[in-house]
C-alpha cells in the first residue's frame, strides 16, 4: 500500500533551481513505486466547498508574478483520469463530504512544481482537489480519511503546501540563517505528528509556538494540506519526516510521509 505525502512546494523558483531540496524530490519520485495516479490537494486552489477536478488534460497555470521569464515558459502537460475522479467522488459521497466537480481548471504551481520534480515525464495521471481554509482541521482530516482507500489501489495522495509559509517574513537575500520561531514551530509539529496527537494538532492555533508567524491568521491555506494527507493514512497512523530544510530565513521545505 502506498503512503500519503505532505510536500512543501516552496517558491516557484524550485522549478528552475538545482539545490538539495529539488534533488531530494527528484530522487523521491524515482525511488518510490510508481503510482497509477496522483490525487493532489494544493494550497493554491482554495474554495468554500470541496472541489474535484475531472478533466482529460490540464493546462499549466503560472499563478505568480515578478519571477524570471523562464518560469512562465514551463509547461507540465499532465492528463487527468476520469475513473479515479469518479472514485474520489464516490468516496466523498460515502463519507458525507459535499463537493463539486471542475472540468476546466489547470494545474497551479502548488501542483506542477512538485509533480514536475517527482515525475518529469508527466506520465502519471492527476486528479486535482482544492482545500477549504474555512473548514475545521477535523473536517479537513475527514476529507483525507475519505480518500484513504485510494492508497490500496496504487493511487498516491499528496497534500502540497508548506508548514511554515509567511511571505511577509521571508528574506530573499538570506539563505543561511533560519529564524528561531520557524524552527520552534516545526519542532513542535514534528513531536505531535510523530505521536499522532490529533487533539494537539487540531488545536495548533492555541498550542504551537510561533504559530502566528508560521501560519499567519487568515492565511492557513499552505498549512492545512497536512491534515488532508494525514487523514488519508488514518487506518495506519504513522508519520515519518523525510526531509526538512529552509530557504530565505524561514520558508520551509518539508516532506512528511504518512502510513
Amino acid at each position: 500500500m502506498l503512503p500519503s505525502l505532505f510536500i512543501a512546494h516552496g517558491s516557484p523558483m524550485l522549478a528552475v533551481e538545482n539545490n538539495s531540496y529539488t534533488q531530494y524530490l527528484s530522487q523521491l519520485g524515482s525511488s518510490m513505486p510508481k503510482p497509477d495516479a496522483v490525487v493532489l490537494l494544493s494550497a493554491h486552489w482554495t474554495t468554500g466547498v470541496q472541489m474535484v477536478s475531472d478533466t482529460q488534460k490540464y493546462g499549466t497555470i503560472h499563478d505568480f508574478g515578478g519571477f524570471p521569464p523562464a518560469l512562465y515558459q514551463i509547461q507540465y502537460p499532465a492528463c487527468g483520469q476520469h475513473d479515479v475522479a469518479q472514485r474520489v467522488q464516490r468516496l466523498l459521497q460515502d463519507h458525507g463530504v459535499p463537493y463539486q466537480v471542475d472540468s476546466q481548471r489547470g494545474l497551479d504551481h502548488g501542483a506542477w512544481v512538485i509533480l514536475r520534480l517527482l515525475y518529469p515525464s508527466s506520465d502519471v495521471p492527476v486528479v486535482a482537489m482544492s482545500v477549504t481554509p474555512r473548514s475545521t482541521p477535523e473536517d479537513q482530516y475527514r476529507v483525507g480519511k475519505a480518500l484513504g482507500e485510494l492508497r490500496a489501489h496504487n493511487i498516491l495522495v499528496i497534500g502540497s503546501g508548506g508548514t511554515v509559509h509567511n511571505l511577509a517574513a521571508v528574506n530573499f537575500h538570506d539563505d543561511e540563517r533560519v529564524d528561531d520561531w520557524a524552527v520552534a514551530f516545526d519542532d513542535w509539529l514534528q513531536a505531535q505528528l510523530t505521536e499522532w496527537d490529533l487533539d494537539s494538532l487540531f488545536n495548533y492555533r492555541k498550542m504551537a509556538p510561533g504559530v502566528h508567524m508560521a501560519v499567519p491568521p487568515s492565511r492557513n491555506e499552505h498549512f492545512i494540506p497536512l491534515f488532508y494527507a494525514m487523514g488519508a493514512a488514518d487506518d495506519s497512523p504513522a508519520a515519518q519526516l523525510l526531509y526538512r530544510g529552509y530557504l530565505y530565513g524561514n520558508l520551509s521545505h518539508t516532506v512528511w510521509q504518512f502510513g
